[in-house]
């Protein structure tokens, strides 16, 4: 098994899903000083378990930029995901975990030509495009790769984060790009992608996008471009009630405007998967007490594992624990700061919050954190937030 590659001679605690709290303040007495994360093996199977049952037509590519931890990676895998990597890093990363690189799009619309060369050298098949430019590297150093063209989303004004103004193209682009890639460069265009942007609030979003896939491959065919196969609906998912409000409008766009198409459907879910399962424990390195609130310091901050996090805080859920076993709710609730370890002033992961007063080596625990946290992390200020250890739980009572 991979997962058994993957974790080497990690252990992972079988608990119940009340345990947790007790197994943190165990590591947290065994590591002190030290912020950690907690990952939830049976929360991943449980998201694939609603992936397929949502979507059980659409192939998951995982995002790997979004959590590289390899356990997770491993999980994924073994559960039958396959991979979006975006740099020769985390082609890498993947393959270092004895995963196929035909598990793998190499989903950048714009690639260095060392990225590019590697991915040929490593048998990485499959990319996206949206430019001449790209047509012309990837023809020089990698011919044999197959496409996708990368279109902008008819409206990506729907998610919390818009993509449409880095990547994709404009539908007066799309005849000219696809007659130069396979009639003059003679590539072979499989499919077309594109993508919502981050975290969608609009389902209807996707039903506009899959029209403007069927555009493309009505151009394709007019072109004489031997037929596509490939939709990928990229990502945008998070694991709420929207997600099969989502699903359900995907498939009925795909029904509506593909009735004939035998397609393969793929996507490219980042945060779906890691953001549940991942738990940040942080230690209590600081206190002030002013008037009626309290400061706290904790070992981990904006330049760690809430940098990226700082646009979709209101996500994350924060929990205060005593490293005594004595009731928390014992102690008075106060208005309370929390800042991180560095010098820079604006290092505020939560402000104006009510919390239990906690004392010097207590916890913060942070819930939903596996999203774009611990790896876009930094050294700044000499606080090392890349190594932030990971510890493996399976809370699966079966």
């Amino acid at each position: 098994m991979l997962l058994s590659t993957a974790l080497g001679k990690s252990h992972v605690h079988k608990i119940p899903k009340d345990g947790i709290t007790d197994l943190i303040r165990s590591i947290a007495a065994e590591k002190a000083g030290q912020p950690f994360y907690v990952l939830d093996l049976a929360t991943i199977e449980s998201l694939m378990d609603k992936w397929n049952h949502s979507f059980p037509n659409v192939k998951p590519f995982y995002a790997v930029k979004c959590n590289t931890e390899p356990a997770l990676i491993t999980k994924l895998a073994n559960l039958g995901a396959n991979f979006d990597c975006a740099s020769l890093h985390e082609i890498d990363t993947v393959l270092s975990l004895g995963i196929s690189p035909n598990r793998i799009i190499f989903a950048n619309p714009c690639k260095a030509i060392s990225h590019i060369k590697h991915a040929a050298a490593v048998g990485v098949n499959l990319t996206t495009f949206d430019s001449k430019l790209e047509v012309d590297k990837i023809k020089k150093w990698h011919p044999q790769c197959r496409l996708l063209l990368r279109i902008k989303a008819p409206s990506d004004s729907g998610s919390l984060r818009p993509l449409g103004k880095k990547f994709g193209v404009f539908p007066q682009e799309i005849e000219p790009l696809l007659h130069y890639a396979c009639n003059v460069a003679g590539l072979k265009v499989v499919g077309v992608s594109f993508h919502v942007g981050s975290i969608a609030q609009d389902p209807s979003i996707y039903r506009q996008a899959i029209a403007g896939v069927r555009d493309v491959f009505d151009v394709a065919d007019y072109l004489g471009i031997p037929k596509m196969q490939i939709l990928n609906i990229g990502g945008g998912f998070r694991s709420t009630s929207l997600f099969e409000e989502i699903a359900t409008v995907v498939k009925e766009a795909v029904r509506d405007f593909f009735p004939d198409d035998k397609l393969t459907i793929i996507a490219e879910p980042g945060r779906f998967f890691p953001e549940t399962a991942f738990t940040l424990v942080t230690h209590v390195i600081g206190k002030r007490v002013r008037g009626k609130k309290i400061e706290y310091w904790i070992d981990d901050g904006i330049y760690g594992s809430f940098r990226p996090t700082l646009y979709n805080s209101c996500f994350v859920g924060i929990k205060p624990i005593s490293m005594k076993t004595a009731d928390e709710e014992c102690s008075q609730i106060c208005e309370s700061t929390i800042y991180g370890p560095s010098c820079d002033s604006l290092d505020a992961v939560a402000v104006d919050i009510k919390l239990v007063e906690l004392q010097m080596d207590d916890l913060i625990v942070f819930y939903n954190m596996g999203a774009y946290s611990k790896y876009g992390g930094t050294r700044f200020n000499g606080f090392d937030m890349l190594s932030t250890p990971t510890y493996l739980v399976n809370t699966n009572s079966s």
